[in-house]
């Protein structure tokens, strides 16, 4: 099966910005939902974006306006870079396909300070 790989992540002041890069080990280009995700403390994952295959992007609205996710089928790679990042933002990032998801990375850790 598909293997994830996320990276990226790391410790930034608030107003900084990152940019993740999910690494498949797999053709995701037939995957039609790409998915960013993330889980702070204590928290329930929640689904921050995605991108389908045609390149539409959602996002919650939390973070419209400042990230921006894309895609690289040629590389088997989706992307999130985020801007204006906010303490609030803090926690573990994975990407995953949002129907049928894949098994699971090991994420990337964000962490902005105030």
């Amino acid at each position: 099966q598909v293997q994830l790989v996320e990276s990226g992540g790391g410790l930034v002041q608030a107003g900084g910005s990152l940019r993740l890069s999910c690494a498949a080990s797999g053709i995701i280009a037939s995957i039609n939902r790409m998915g960013w995700y993330r889980q702070a403390p204590g928290k329930q994952r929640e689904l921050v974006a995605y991108i389908t295959s045609g390149g539409n992007t959602v996002y919650v609205d939390s973070v419209k306006g400042r990230f921006t996710i894309s895609r690289d089928n040629a590389k088997n790679t989706v992307y999130l870079q985020m801007n204006t990042l906010k303490p609030e933002d803090t926690a573990v990032y994975y990407c995953n396909a949002v129907f049928s998801p894949l098994n699971w990375g090991q994420g990337t850790q964000v962490t902005v300070s105030s």
